[in-house]
């Protein structure tokens, strides 16, 4: 089944520092995982536009955890899309693709001294189980065949090459590292070859 475009709805987005932005959301039929993905349409997309795959994180987007940094990458990247033109996918991968419980029982693997990444192998799953495949479908939906991609992730970039969609630049996001996520962030450099500078250690990814 081709993935296409279901409908559109405008949603006023507001943030707590106060920053304000309009944008239109888009749900898709027949994307190939069955999940309720969603696109928002930030400013003017240009011919390439930019856009950020965020997954979805309970904890972090809504609740504000400072265990990871996904909160504040969300809130960048609203408004840098914004700026630019272009799409945020707000993919349903919760935990890197394991599920919020699992990743809740994984934080407590971590208290006890495993990184992010050897706490999901401990539980026997995935180090990262997010297929990207979805993202591309939607972006095909939305006639978009090359992106510039905001991500500090390699696989983003890849798993989109493989699956159709061309990647013309990958802008990395800020940093938004503290004493309660750091030893997350490291991990993701030395783990997972995120392009990331943390205050005071050398890069570890180009």
């Amino acid at each position: 089944m081709t993935t296409s475009v279901r409908a559109k709805v405008r949603i006023p987005l507001r943030f707590a520092d106060g920053y304000a932005v309009e944008a239109e959301a888009v749900t898709f039929h027949g994307l190939t995982d069955g999940l309720e993905h969603l696109a928002l349409r930030l400013g003017e997309p240009a011919e390439v536009p930019l856009v950020r795959l965020h997954s979805e994180c309970l904890t972090g987007d809504v609740f504000g955890s400072a265990r990871c940094d996904c909160g504040p990458q969300l809130r960048e990247a609203v408004e840098r899309i914004a700026a630019a033109g272009g799409y945020l996918l707000y993919l349903r991968q919760e935990g890197r693709g394991i599920g919020l419980y699992n990743k809740l029982d994984a934080y407590a693997l971590q208290d006890g001294g495993l990184d992010t990444y050897a706490a999901n192998t401990a539980l026997g799953l995935p180090e990262d189980g997010r297929d990207y495949r979805p993202a591309a479908e939607m972006l095909a939906a939305l006639e978009v065949e090359t992106v510039d991609l905001l991500s500090n992730n390699p696989d983003k970039a890849e798993q989109l090459l493989a699956y159709g969609i061309g990647v013309r630049e990958r802008i990395p996001t800020g940093v938004f590292a503290s004493n309660a996520n750091i030893r997350y962030l490291q991990a993701k450099v030395e783990q997972a070859g995120h392009r990331i500078v943390l205050p005071g250690r050398p890069a570890l990814a180009s």
